[in-house]
Parts: structure tokens; sequence; C-alpha cells
């Protein structure tokens, strides 16, 4: 069996552990049926508490970083390893697959979270000095528009940008997985970009700078 292939498939199973819905089970509570109905830490802050929030993020950049700092490079016993020339795209693979996972889950009827926390991950494995203009643009976007959706998009274009830029190697496989990744974080915010375009999402009170300054004038 094809070792890319096997390593796919438990990204996408580790993927599946989505980390609001597990903690959430283990309470009594699916937080897809409250608030925004995202699986994810920023509607588990909303709706629970700063401990579980706390908790649900962990376990969702975990996962990203095991995918493809850990998983990508391990020698899978039983199974051939892949020739080269696909090695290469271990990293990739595996991080695409775990960011799927979270956001179809098999033990969650397919309905996970955006995604968001499982790409920090998988960037943070894959190549950690990426993430500091995804999260300088992540931050700025917030603070001047207080849309997290907005931001979350802008951070993974960034990512693509700072791919194409960065010269790490293997740059093909880098830039795919980033380009994904953008398209993923993009579809699932696209209720976001509805609500922004109609008026009626809200905004991060706590960052919005501008918001700031308004309350006080």
């Amino acid at each position: 069996m094809s070792e890319l292939f096997v390593k796919a498939l438990l990204g996408y199973l580790l993927g599946s552990i989505v980390g609001s819905l597990l903690i959430g089970r283990l309470r009594g509570v699916d937080i897809r049926r409250m608030g925004s109905g995202n699986a994810g830490a920023t509607n588990a802050l909303r709706t629970q508490s700063k401990g579980f929030a706390l908790v649900v993020l962990l376990i969702d950049i975990a996962k990203g970083w095991i995918a493809t700092g850990l998983l990508a490079g391990a020698r899978l016993p039983g199974v051939a390893a892949a020739p080269a020339s696909l090695r290469v795209w271990a990293v990739a693979v595996c991080g695409v697959a775990v960011v799927l996972g979270h956001i179809y889950p098999l033990w969650h009827g397919l309905r996970g979270g955006k995604g968001v926390a499982t790409v920090v991950g998988a960037v943070l494995g894959a190549a950690p000095v990426l993430l500091i203009p995804m999260l300088v643009i992540w931050l700025l976007a917030v603070i001047l528009f207080g849309f997290v959706g907005l931001a979350s998009i802008l951070g993974a274009v960034t990512f693509v940008v700072a791919a194409a830029l960065s010269g790490i190697e293997p740059r093909i496989p880098l830039l795919t997985f980033a380009v994904i990744c953008a398209i993923l974080i993009t579809f699932t915010h696209r209720g976001n970009v509805a609500r922004m375009l109609a008026g009626t999402e809200p905004r991060a009170r706590r960052l919005w700078l501008l918001g700031a300054a308004r309350s006080r004038s």
C-alpha cells in the first residue's frame, strides 16, 4: 500500500479528532448547536469558557503539528517507503489531510470546524518561520477591521505569499499545501464573508482598535 496514501488516511483520522467536540462530548455539550454553530476555539470561547477554549485550541493546533512534524517523516512499519520523488510531498499530503479531517471529521458526522487552528499547527510542523507573517497579518487585520473571519482568510493568503517568497524546499509541495489551505480557509469562512457584506458579522471588539476609538469618542 502506498506510503503517502496511508499517511494521508492517518492524517485525516487524526484531523477528525476535533477538540471542541471531543471535550464537549465529555461535558455533555455540542457547541455546533450554540453560538455561531462552528466547532472551533472562537465559538468555544463565546459559548463556554476561556479554559474550554484554550484546551480546544491546543488540541487543534497539536494535531496539525503532529501530522506535518511527526507523521509526514515517520517510517511506518509494514508499509514500503515511497520513492524520494514522492516522499517530498509527504508534508503537504499530511497537512492537507489533517485540515480536511478537522473540517469534515469522520467521527462527528463530517461537521467540524473551519480549520484555522489546525492550519496553524500544520504550518508549525512544516515551516514554523512562516507562522510569523501569518500571525502578524492576522493580528493587524483583527485590530484594523475587527473581523476574525477576514483575519483568518488574510492569514491563510499570507501563508501562500510567504511560502512563495521564502525559498524553503521542497518549494512546490509547500506552495501547493499553502494554496490548498488558503482555498479551504476561504471556503469555510464563506458564511462570514456573506455576513460581512450584509453588515451583520459580529466584530472582536476587544481587539478592534477602531471600535475602541469609537467607544471613547
